[in-house]
């Protein structure tokens, strides 16, 4: 079943291109969120049978993954506030405008790198129209770090279902180990920094 899936993908993409990356990883990050292991891994996988360019898979990947997030960004920019005072008082939807204005670049960058969060991160830097520059780039940077893991894996890896798998649990464990480590240290200094004032 793995094979079947993993063939058929590199089909697709080697079929479609780069473009067809593109697509997929803007779905991957907008409104219709899968696991981007099912796109990076058997495009890195088509570039190491020389179908594709692995620097141009990450790069389009990555650029799939901001502009997907932009689109997320701009839907609760423009329309989130609206909605979410339906269901939440102004005073809780003050608190998280005011904790991303405050944390947004930290949240955005660690929400990249952890699944299930990474498609919807964007919608709270939206809604709390966090500097579109700075979500830009801290976005780029978390989705780059995955993308490029999920395509050296397929690279490396290739059709092995046994060590992909393993490799992936451990690199998907080791990027939530390293986003709450990187959380305590901020929000360590944050707090010093703040009693310092």
């Amino acid at each position: 079943m793995y094979h079947d899936v993993v063939n058929f993908l590199v089909f697709s993409v080697g079929t479609i291109g780069y473009l067809g990356i593109f697509f997929l990883m803007f779905l991957e990050s907008s409104f219709f969120p899968f696991p981007s292991e099912v796109v990076m891994i058997p495009a890195g996988y088509l570039a190491y049978q020389g179908g594709m360019n692995i620097f141009l898979v990450i790069l389009i990947g990555i650029l799939g993954s901001v502009v997907g997030a932009w689109f997320n960004y701009f839907l609760a920019h423009r329309y989130g506030r609206k909605l979410i005072l339906k269901f939440l008082k102004e005073k809780k939807l003050r608190k998280i405008e005011n904790f991303f204005e405050k944390h947004g670049h930290i949240s955005t960058f660690n929400g990249r790198l952890i699944p299930v969060l990474r498609q919807y991160i964007s919608f709270p830097a939206g809604l709390a129209k966090m500097n579109f520059s700075k979500f830009t780039v801290y976005t780029a940077f978390g989705a780059g770090i995955w993308v490029a893991i999920l395509s050296l894996l397929g690279y490396f890896l290739g059709e092995n279902e046994k060590y992909v798998n393993k490799y992936l649990k451990e690199f998907t464990f080791l990027a939530v180990f390293f986003v709450f480590i990187l959380s305590v240290i901020y929000f360590y200094y944050y707090k010093k920094k703040k009693l310092e004032l």
